[in-house]
């Protein structure tokens, strides 16, 4: 493989979806900071929401936080994917409802041959619907949810016509 186009992959999942699954391919000299982008467009988030990357270590603990601005760990915009994958920091939480703490877990899958006339990061296979960014359901939620008699459901006090 020639050093100029090695990418990375990352395997996105998310604990709340069975069905959602997303493959990311990425520059090992882009930031953590064109991740998130490439992501947010992908999932349709809104761009005025906070993020965060955290790094997880073999066992999963935590390693390091980064964000849109610097938390002690380093911001997005300085922290290159060949740098965390030099720290074996390959494993990814992209936490994108940092109030509900609910988030991507990115696994690194390999490193492949990137080509010149690609525009990278890219998304190389698609499955299932993207989480809402800013409700806990899933679309592997919706059943649960759903009426299966509205005259199940009354409301006290309220008298039909």
């Amino acid at each position: 493989m020639s050093c100029e186009f090695i990418n990375y992959r990352f395997k996105a999942t998310i604990a709340s979806s069975k069905t959602f699954l997303r493959v990311y391919e990425v520059k090992t000299s882009q930031t953590l900071y064109d991740l998130h982008e490439h992501i947010q467009n992908d999932l349709g988030y809104a761009p005025d929401q906070m993020i965060e990357f955290r790094t997880l270590d073999k066992k999963g603990k935590q390693k390091h936080e980064y964000g849109l601005f610097d938390m002690g760990d380093g911001s997005i915009d300085n922290i290159t994917l060949q740098a965390l994958r030099q720290n074996d920091e390959l494993t990814l939480l992209y936490v994108f409802d940092i109030r509900n703490d609910r988030a991507l877990r990115l696994d690194f899958m390999e490193e492949t041959e990137g080509s010149p006339r690609k525009v990278y990061p890219l998304t190389v296979e698609e499955k299932g619907t993207a989480p809402d960014q800013f409700s806990a359901r899933t679309v592997d939620d919706e059943d649960e949810y759903a009426l299966s008699d509205p005259e199940e459901y009354e409301v006290e006090g309220v008298e039909e016509d």
